[in-house]
């Protein structure tokens, strides 16, 4: 199931590399990440259905974070 793959969210900076990522993630949670993946959405401009007018979405990096089985991140 889902529960056992680890896999943490973040957002992240649009400049940080895996590498930042796997050393931030190791600074503030004490867990070393067997994988960083990043997934980097573009901005981008949508008519808001709401008022009819033109939205800008910011860009965001997201970044998943693979851990051991048995590691665990505690978001607060």
């Amino acid at each position: 199931g889902m529960s056992e793959r680890n896999v943490y969210t973040f957002v992240v900076r649009k400049d940080a590399t895996k590498h930042d990522i796997a050393d931030a993630v190791k600074a503030l949670y004490n867990v070393t990440p067997v994988k960083v993946n990043t997934v980097t959405k573009a901005p981008r401009q949508r008519l808001s259905r709401m008022k009819g007018r033109v939205v800008s979405e910011k860009g965001l990096k997201k970044a998943y974070v693979y851990l051991k089985p048995g590691d665990t991140i505690t978001l607060v």
